[in-house]
């Protein structure tokens, strides 16, 4: 492996997340919290060692796929260590291992908790949090990418293979440090425009961004201990709780489909096949849970609102909660951890198996039973109209079968708590998803504090596992991808 590139790598990400530390740092000031000094020390730290780090820059960039899975992995996991610091020194979060499952859980836009009373902690904390979902939404590499001119090349698309979401991303992509410079100027650009229509709909300013912080990362961490719940009781509650959800839903979508939009080739949007079937999921589930709870409600209204907000929140893994869905009917129970394991879609901020993935999947199923009618006959699986490679259609195989095996093992491992099937299930599907909430113990309205040291250490890894898809964590505990050849 290229350990000095990888070093370099890490020396980045110390540099830019002690840069991004100053935001609660203002925070805190602006308030007149103490604990705001923990925040400025931590970053100045990290800011101080990354930049010693990438002041000596390494003579060659060359990384091979294993070198950018590695470094992306590790990336991660410094993020997610140094980002826990803070909010372990203050006290406000007292156990290391809780603190760094909350910074896990937020930079891998997961948005499962420890925390029982979330409005006891200070505000720069609560908006580290939600900052954090922000700055892990689209990827700390992505954005690296953009910053760092000499990252492209076959050194960038490996490191951009690691990060992104989705079976593949187009090798012959051109220019990749504008493409990542695109993609963050819509995330940030969606952002804003959310912020905007919470403030207009009577949210402070300080919820209005951080809720806008969480949904654009699609990660879920709120302000308040009813989540989203908390301004139903708003004048404008069901407009907030109607904006927070339609933009859910649109940062689960390909973002290829912003660019496609912004370079008006409507047609082109026309052929995707994902974002169609996204949509489908959506207004198939909504209609199916609004007609299932509509004996609890009593309104088509609300049921409606409900539905489209919970199955909005689940399939693009954001995971924000207005009531308790714990509940609900079993059926409506069903089909949100079935959306749970679909997700959104590729090359979003969503987590989950992708809808991409279900495509291919389902398509590569009808044709082998069309070849078993048919023996003699050639059928290829296509995608927007396009043959998918072979080898595409393999690793989507596989990654299914790791992706079982890891729900299947990590299920066992949790079961030590001696906790129900449902709680362990759930919450595992919840985590590997990045979803955050399950059902029962770990429902819309709990958390994880129960949860043994242990097993707080499994759904760390399968956090940070369900946030790279698998691979690039994977990958670091395999001493052949060590050996030099």
């Amino acid at each position: 492996m290229n350990k000095r590139t990888i070093v370099y790598i890490l020396g980045w990400v110390l540099f830019v997340e002690g840069i991004a530390m100053m935001f609660p740092t203002l925070i805190g000031l602006y308030y007149g919290e103490n604990n705001f000094k923990y925040f400025l020390f931590v970053g100045l730290a990290a800011a101080v060692v990354g930049l010693v780090v990438i002041l000596k820059k390494p003579k060659r960039f060359e990384m091979l796929r294993r070198d950018g899975f590695a470094a992306t992995a590790f990336s991660w996991i410094v993020l997610s260590l140094v980002g826990a610091l803070p909010m372990w020194l203050s006290g406000q979060i007292p156990s290391f291992i809780d603190a760094s499952f909350e910074a896990v859980s937020g930079f891998t836009t997961t948005g499962s908790t420890i925390l029982t009373d979330i409005e006891s902690l200070d505000k720069c904390v609560l908006f580290w949090r939600s900052f954090s979902h922000f700055l892990g939404g689209m990827g700390v590499i992505v954005f690296l990418l953009a910053l760092i001119p000499k990252l492209g090349g076959n050194a960038g698309i490996n490191l951009m293979k690691a990060e992104s979401t989705g079976p593949d991303v187009d090798k012959t992509m051109p220019r990749l440090r504008t493409y990542a410079l695109m993609l963050y100027s819509i995330y940030c650009g969606l952002t804003v425009i959310e912020a905007i229509l919470l403030r207009i709909g009577g949210m402070y300013w300080f919820d209005s961004i951080t809720n806008a912080f969480a949904t654009a990362g699609t990660g879920g961490f709120a302000s308040y201990n009813n989540s989203i719940g908390f301004f139903s009781a708003y004048p404008n509650g069901y407009y907030l709780q109607a904006v927070i959800a339609v933009f859910m839903m649109l940062f689960g979508v390909n973002f290829y489909v912003y660019i496609l939009i912004l370079s008006r080739k409507f047609k082109n949007i026309l052929r995707l096949e994902e974002l169609w079937v996204y949509l489908g999921i959506i207004v198939v589930a909504t209609a199916a849970v609004a007609i299932n709870i509509f004996s609890i409600y009593k309104d088509v209204f609300v049921s409606t609102h409900q539905s489209f907000f919970y199955v909005s929140s689940i399939l693009s893994s954001t995971g924000f909660a207005i009531t308790d869905t714990d509940k609900w009917p079993e059926f409506s129970k069903v089909i949100f951890c079935i959306l749970t394991c679909i997700g959104a879609c590729a090359g979003s901020t969503g987590g989950g198996f992708k809808v991409s993935r279900i495509i291919i999947l389902c398509k590569e199923v009808v044709k082998e039973f069309h070849i078993i009618i048919h023996p003699s006959s050639v059928e290829n699986v296509r995608i927007n109209g396009k043959k998918v490679n072979h080898q595409i259609t393999r690793n989507v195989s596989v990654y299914l079968i790791i992706y079982v095996l890891i729900i299947v093992f990590t299920t066992l491992l949790i079961s030590f708590n001696g906790f129900d099937f449902t709680t362990n299930f759930t919450s595992v599907l919840a985590t590997l998803n990045n979803t955050g909430p399950g059902f029962s113990m770990v429902g819309s309205a709990s958390n994880f504090a129960q949860f043994s040291v242990f097993s707080k250490i499994v759904f760390i890894f399968n956090m940070i596992a369900g946030r790279l898809e698998l691979y690039p964590l994977l990958i670091i505990f395999m001493p052949r991808a060590w050996r030099k050849n």
